[in-house]
């Protein structure tokens, strides 16, 4: 059967937003124009060297029923939670952090000038799986897998296997993601293979590049492109430099029932939810 290469579905735009004390950034997935997209329940983007926008952080809160992603671009990030557990983000490293039956953490920025940047992904957690005792895979910047091609791609591999064979370092069986951070020069394609059915979407954080074969669209920076099911994604870079996430992963189809920090599949999970946090129980 011939490979099937996936297509650009839809284009959205992200949308400015703040979270935690007062910390700005841009909502890509988990606004009204994309709630979600199973099983990514939310995307935020973060990039300023103004510290105000920044210093506040994200003081003590709950988290129950899914995961999170925090990749670092740029700065510094500590976290601490409830359990004892505390440690530093620093650029290029990444934590995936999975809440499962209730943790409070904090992620303060571990800087007062300069430049922060990155992203936090929300992940759900199948029913099965969402009062799992809480677990970490943090990992410094130097132990993420980094591909090179010879025309000056670089894809760093932080969950997933890429078409030369670089495994990423994060182990997920629930939804098996993908979690690319690819640098593309002009005119450099990008081949990447992804399971036919499962949701994928690139982010483009910088430059303009064309996804898709026969009838390739442009998605420029800022823009978050939903793909079409197939076997491979094809993207190439329009502009001298382009950097983007490609992310996919295996769709739960189960019910989400959101309120704030958690996630469940009904209404009683979640006033179950409140109630723990409310008697101490995370």
């Amino acid at each position: 059967m011939a490979n099937n290469t996936r297509q650009l579905q839809q284009i959205y735009q992200g949308m400015p937003a703040s979270d935690g004390a007062g910390v700005k950034l841009t909502r890509i997935i988990g606004q009204p124009q994309l709630k979600n997209l199973d099983p990514f329940l939310m995307l935020d983007a973060f990039g300023t060297d103004e510290p105000m926008d920044y210093i506040g952080g994200f003081p003590p809160h709950p988290h129950r029923g899914f995961e999170t992603v925090t990749y670092l671009l740029a700065g510094k990030m500590r976290h601490a939670d409830n359990q004892g557990n505390e440690g530093v983000i620093e650029t290029g490293g990444v934590q995936w952090m999975t809440a499962g039956r209730g943790i409070i953490h904090s992620e303060m920025p571990e800087q007062e000038e300069g430049l922060l940047m990155g992203f936090q992904l929300w992940v759900n957690l199948p029913a099965k799986a969402k009062m799992t005792p809480p677990a970490y895979q943090e990992h410094p910047p130097e132990s993420i897998p980094e591909e090179v091609w010879p025309d000056g791609t670089r894809i760093k591999v932080i969950a997933g296997q890429t078409q030369g064979g670089t495994k990423g370092i994060i182990k997920n069986d629930y939804v098996d993601p993908t979690y690319l951070d690819v640098q593309l020069v002009k005119d450099s394609q990008f081949i990447q293979p992804l399971e036919h059915d499962e949701t994928a979407f690139v982010y483009l954080h910088e430059g303009q590049i064309e996804i898709g074969e026969s009838n390739p669209r442009v998605l420029n920076a800022g823009q978050l492109g939903v793909l079409e099911t197939g076997d491979m994604v094809k993207i190439r870079s329009i502009s001298d430099q382009s950097r983007f996430i490609l992310v996919a992963g295996r769709p739960l189809n189960e019910p989400i029932v959101q309120r704030g920090p958690f996630v469940m599949n009904t209404q009683e999970e979640i006033m179950q939810a409140i109630h723990d946090y409310q008697e101490g129980r995370f």
